[in-house]
């Protein structure tokens, strides 16, 4: 979208219109009566910033939080500037309050106004004001809290909570069992739903065994009962990264790989983190969640438990995921697609229609675009090993060419960049045809630099989100493209059935298992 800018509503209670003549510099006030935001017939919710994309219109999500209200409130809000509307998401920041326990005091805060009590812990390590902050963890909040009453809080030793001063020798867990314990009861909430992912998730399941009474469902999001499993490698890499992540800021495309893609949010994400622990605090609650082990007391779950792993979670493998839904008594696993270890990154809607589903018995109705699209992948073949033996300068200098060759071709052929990471390439097509050639072209032309570059393809049903794709299709053409040859372009026989009767020749390459997609698939490389 050329030229998009994004702004917040200046008025917080009622007026963010949608006004065609409204200056470039100034934000528009049409007539109050017609967009009122206290009158419920007229708010206007994501489905409707969906009918204007479908209509045509340029529309972009961003936050607009004013202060914090008695009871917090969520609207989705129009206005316009520049030619370019705007949906905005509003959800009051909450306020923050404390409970205190033996004179320490923790901090939480309470979001949305739904029907269901619901404690959020998406992982160990948090900061309750900071967390408005990040885009993608502010619309997972949002989102929960659309059905729910949301209880957001910092375990001692993390956030703006205070350290833990106590020297009761509770066991490390149960600490932070006490912690939990103390905020339901200032928050007044009674049997609450507990969604907790990575090692937050050990607490969450303690919790859960130690009091069912408590606890009404459960829900682990790429979580573990046991990490290390006794393994020192597995201790070794993990007290490694926390060195990195948040010593140097190294790491997020390991933890959070969408996210880390986007400059902007991964600096957003990293600031959190930063606020929310210390990178001594961090290293030492890493090494005793390492020596934590609950794999005996998952029998001993009561609760109604849904269990979700992303299939590709290399930080956390699945196994872990497939394990708490054995052990622990009538789980319910749910395994999605994609390597994003934390919840609200990647594919967060998945994530979220699962824990909707289970918790209110529906599924939303979600009017999300889907086309058929042909997906072109593409990267270059022994990429490292070529920018090690011309140095840094010189590799950067053939990248730059190499991606505006690929570019050139894309726009000759009617292809849409989707995104870049590293010499990789993800583009759309409208035809199989015109993807075919494309490639074949990027292929010879980049040749010509020197590079071996190859190819997968694959036509798919794909979900629009934005400027973003996503889907099975998406993953099946990924495992495609690293299965390709050097100077290869390898098609799916989705492809090859649907260019039938073309002058377009295949060679057949066998049957091949693609990672983290169920079956065996039969591949082509095209034959120039």
């Amino acid at each position: 979208m050329q030229g998009r800018r994004e702004i917040p509503c200046r008025d917080q209670t009622a007026l963010c219109p949608l006004w065609e003549g409204a200056p470039d510099d100034t934000l528009g006030v049409a007539d109050p009566s017609t967009y009122d935001l206290t009158d419920a017939r007229t708010r206007l919710r994501d489905d409707d910033c969906q009918s204007l994309l479908d209509a045509g219109v340029q529309v972009s999500h961003v936050d607009n939080r004013g202060p914090a209200e008695a009871s917090p409130t969520r609207s989705s809000l129009l206005s316009r500037r520049g030619g370019a509307v705007v949906c905005v998401s509003v959800i009051a920041t909450p306020e923050t309050h404390y409970a205190v326990l033996g004179g320490d005091h923790i901090a939480y805060q309470v979001a949305g106004s739904g029907p269901i009590d619901l404690v959020f812990v998406p992982q160990w390590f948090s900061n309750v004001e900071a967390l408005w902050d990040v885009a993608s963890l502010t619309r997972f909040v949002e989102r929960l809290a659309g059905f729910s009453r949301v209880l957001l809080f910092d375990k001692r030793g993390t956030g703006i909570s205070d350290a833990l001063s106590r020297s009761s020798g509770a066991p490390f867990l149960e600490n932070f069992s006490d912690d939990l314990r103390a905020v339901l009861d200032a928050a007044g909430f009674d049997r609450p739903v507990i969604i907790a992912g990575d090692s937050a998730g050990l607490m969450a399941i303690v919790f859960a065994a130690s009091h069912p009474q408590w606890v009404s469902s459960l829900v682990l999001v790429n979580a573990y009962a046991n990490l290390a499993g006794g393994d020192a490698a597995v201790v070794r890499f993990h007290t490694d990264f926390i060195l990195r992540l948040f010593g140097r800021g190294e790491g997020l495309d390991e933890l959070a790989p969408t996210l880390a893609r986007d400059p902007q949010a991964a600096a957003g994400l990293m600031r959190y983190l930063r606020l929310a622990a210390s990178p001594g605090a961090a290293l030492a609650a890493r090494h005793q969640l390492l020596q934590v082990d609950v794999r005996d007391v998952l029998a001993a779950v009561q609760a109604p438990t849904l269990v979700i792993h992303r299939t590709e979670n290399a930080f956390v493998p699945r196994e872990h995921g497939r394990h708490l839904a054995e052990a622990i008594p009538n789980a319910q696993l749910v395994e999605l697609p994609g390597n994003d270890h934390l919840m609200f990154s990647g594919d967060q809607a998945q994530v979220l229609d699962e824990i909707e589903a289970f918790l209110t018995g529906h599924r939303p109705h979600a009017d999300i675009d889907r086309v058929l699209a042909t997906l072109v992948f593409n990267d270059i073949a022994s990429s490292t090993e070529r920018a090690a033996a011309l140095g840094d300068r010189e590799w950067h200098l053939l990248l730059d060419r190499y991606r505006a060759t690929v570019r050139e071709h894309l726009h000759r052929f009617g292809g849409r960049e989707i995104n870049t990471r590293g010499d990789g390439f993800l583009a759309t097509f409208d035809g199989p045809g015109r993807a075919i050639r494309c490639a074949l072209d990027i292929t010879e032309a980049t040749a010509a630099l020197g590079l071996d570059v190859r190819s997968g393809l694959h036509t798919g049903e794909v979900e629009l989100m934005g400027d973003d794709i996503g889907g099975i299709a998406v993953h099946i053409g990924a495992r495609i493209c690293d299965l390709a040859r050097p100077r290869e372009v390898l098609v799916s026989r989705t492809v090859v059935d649907l260019v039938s009767g073309s002058d377009i020749e295949f060679a057949d390459r066998g049957e091949h298992e693609l990672k983290g997609v169920s079956g065996t698939w039969r591949l082509f490389g095209v034959q120039g």
